[in-house]
């Protein structure tokens, strides 16, 4: 497969991933926002949102204060900032564009109609649009591509490398949604439960794994068994054990010459979350494990650029 079929198909999986898990997290701090909670709590657990997202700055230099409304609008439908949901569609559909004969044509109707329908939306609402009906069809959407993905393309190099970028994402999505709740891990915490139960059930659901945790731990919400089910569950669609097996799987599919160092490290990321205990991950600093978990996917990533995908002066 060409370097440049690669490079777009594996960027426009990313952008709708991406797309996907910031609406997950709009949508999970929009309806603590509507809960009783202090001013200062939500603009707290929003900062450190932001913070894991490498947002914060971006957002400071719009904005003077940590305003929720003003945070939702910026993540969802900020049209100059690159990083918002909506930046995020146009540039899935565009990379899709650039490769329309790699994909069927059922998966290019579903990215076109969704950006056309995103840029009517906001179009449309820009005055006072709903942030928490956008997010339900920005999830609802980024489901239908998925779907349709799976359900339409043949298994080729094409569909090995949306996967790739699809998991590569999604586990590094994960692992900032942990940063920002990183404070509450720590060692003992299976033994309590979270300060707020209601604020860690809206952040599970927001990860579609609230019904799992119930069906797995039978439990209350305890920090613990949080990041076990997000980190060491195989089972979890959305843990980073699962993430890191997709991505080194596919990867295997569409190894070349120049890639056996990637498929070593991405083999040994899985190995590495495979065979570890959650209370030697508690115990040995889970923040520490989590900046060094981001520092390999983006290494990950890189080393994929280099290996299958475009010159960055050339992308």
């Amino acid at each position: 497969m060409l370097s440049r079929t690669a490079d777009h198909l594996y960027w426009m999986s990313r952008y709708i991933e991406r797309a996907e898990s910031l609406a997950r997290l709009v949508d999970a701090h929009y309806r603590m926002s509507l809960l009783p909670h202090s001013a200062d709590t939500l603009a707290q657990s929003l900062s450190s949102t932001m913070t894991a997202l490498q947002m914060e700055e971006a957002y400071k230099d719009r904005h003077d204060s940590i305003e929720p409304r003003a945070v939702f609008d910026f993540v969802s439908l900020d049209r100059d900032y690159s990083g918002s949901i909506f930046s995020c569609l146009r540039a899935a559909r565009e990379n899709a564009r650039a490769v329309r004969g790699s994909l069927t044509s059922e998966l290019w109707e579903t990215l076109n109609s969704t950006w056309l329908e995103v840029r009517s939306q906001v179009s449309r609402r820009a005055t006072n649009p709903d942030i928490g009906e956008f997010v339900e069809w920005v999830k609802e959407r980024s489901h239908l591509t998925r779907g349709v993905t799976i359900g339409t393309m043949m298994r080729d190099e094409a569909f090995h490398f949306t996967r790739i970028g699809t998991f590569l994402e999604r586990a590094d999505s994960t692992a900032r949604i942990l940063t920002a709740h990183q404070s509450d891990f720590v060692p003992g915490a299976d033994a309590r439960e979270v300060p707020d139960p209601y604020e860690w059930s809206v952040l599970l659901r927001a990860l579609s794994a609230f019904e799992v945790y119930r069906r797995v731990y039978r439990d209350v919400i305890t920090p613990f068994k949080v990041a076990q089910l997000l980190i060491l569950r195989d089972d979890m669609p959305r843990s980073l054990l699962r993430c890191c097996k997709e991505v080194y799987n596919n990867l295997k599919s569409v190894s070349n010459e120049q890639s056996a160092e990637t498929e070593r490290r991405a083999g040994e990321m899985h190995a590495m979350l495979h065979f570890t205990r959650m209370e030697e991950i508690v115990d040995g600093d889970l923040p520490r494990f989590l900046e060094q978990f981001l520092a390999r996917v983006r290494d990950l990533g890189d080393r994929i650029a280099s290996d299958f995908l475009l010159p960055p002066a050339e992308a």
